[in-house]
């Protein structure tokens, strides 16, 4: 099956060379498939991701960072939920992802039990121990321990009645040491190599909350993978003067984990790195984009804005100064120039199993495609 899918792909994309908005939305499509599971933490569904998006990088031209292998191994804790995820309040069985979610920190629980008031959303399981919380809206994540209680979020809509009772059954497995890999290549530079640019963006997102329910992460992060696969593509056909490296980073939903054991176990030297762009929600873009670190790097953003100016790409490319919230963070920390770029208007999807590729518009794919190559080919030297 999965030597099947890959092969595919192959055959789509290479006939698809010259049609970049396909070639993502094949991609993306390919990415938040159930094959993939949400590339976390249940059903191999990362460690699949990692095989995949490296024999496209090796199909493409790409070579690896090391020159040995396109994967760099490391490892963290995280809880993950395998098997059961069954929740009845009232007796009304709720459904997995979009009626609730557990907090991931969560350990698992079987019983009945009943529901104490505690204010107007919070109702408590004392034998269970147990919470259950009502919400306007379910935004899941990653939990790298377990608490000695459980947290169950429930949308507002799914409820009538005041919650009485309360039937659970929720698996969950606490891995000490998740084996998970970043995927490096490099197309090297024709007169600089020596001299790169980097593009990095995060594959893994949160796998699977129980065995019949994943969240597929189409534009957190797919998105960003699919522009970033796009380039790598792209420069194995026309190489740059400067080196260009391509990082994918497992881990950032676990809290930036990936890259920030690249910039510790860097396979590059970092202070070789003229600029790295860092891609994340790449999806929409009908209301511009945002350029994390643009104030803090004001020459190259002001040479961004004028490319977006003379080629009208985005309606806004609006500045924002330094942030913790994506893969750029560490290597910024360690002094290397970086932005992190992501797109603005559209859905409202975010860490949910609604986040899905039939409503992700990718209808600015093409612009940012282009505006990155450009603002390259300045930094490069090759305009």
């Amino acid at each position: 099956m999965k030597l099947k899918l890959i092969l595919i792909f192959l055959f789509i994309s290479n006939s698809l060379l010259a049609q970049d908005s396909l070639f993502a939305r094949k991609m993306v499509d390919t990415l938040t498939s159930p094959f993939f599971w949400g590339r976390g933490y249940t059903k191999d569904g990362v460690h699949q991701a990692a095989v995949f998006l490296s024999a496209q990088l090796k199909s493409y031209g790409v070579k690896p960072m090391d020159d040995k292998s396109f994967l760099q191994d490391f490892s963290y804790p995280v809880n993950t939920f395998p098997g059961k995820m069954e929740v009845a309040i009232n007796g009304v069985q709720l459904r997995p992802g979009k009626d609730f979610i557990v907090s991931p920190d969560s350990r698992g629980v079987t019983g009945t039990g009943q529901l104490i008031k505690k204010d107007s959303t919070h109702f408590i399981d004392q034998q269970n121990r147990v919470i259950l919380s009502l919400e306007d809206k379910l935004t899941w994540s990653a939990e790298g321990q377990v608490l000695d209680y459980t947290l169950i979020q429930v949308d507002k809509k799914a409820v009538k009645d005041i919650p009485t009772t309360l039937n659970v059954a929720i698996e969950n497995k606490l891995v000490t040491d998740f084996k998970t890999a970043n995927i490096c290549g490099i197309v090297k530079g024709t007169s600089k190599p020596d001299s790169i640019i980097v593009i990095t963006a995060h594959y893994d997102h949160l796998g699977g909350m129980g065995d019949k329910t994943y969240f597929p992460g189409a534009n957190d992060n797919a998105s960003g993978i699919s522009e970033l696969m796009g380039l790598a593509r792209y420069y194995a056909k026309y190489p740059l003067p400067f080196s260009v490296a391509f990082i994918c980073f497992s881990g950032e939903e676990a809290g930036l984990l990936g890259s920030k054991y690249f910039t510790q176990n860097p396979v590059i030297p970092l202070k070789n790195i003229r600029f790295l762009i860092n891609l994340d929600l790449n999806g929409t873009g009908v209301d511009g984009i945002t350029v994390v670190n643009a104030s803090v790097y004001p020459k190259e953003f002001a040479a961004m804005q004028q490319i977006n100016k003379e080629n009208n790409y985005f309606v806004r490319v609006a500045s924002r100064g330094k942030a913790a919230n994506s893969d750029h963070y560490f290597f910024t920390e360690q002094g290397v120039p970086a932005f992190f770029i992501y797109t603005m208007g559209g859905i409202k999807a975010y860490h949910d199993v609604f986040d899905i590729s039939a409503t992700l518009p990718l209808n600015k794919y093409a612009d940012l495609f282009n505006l990155i190559v450009k603002f390259n080919g300045r930094l490069a030297g090759a305009r």
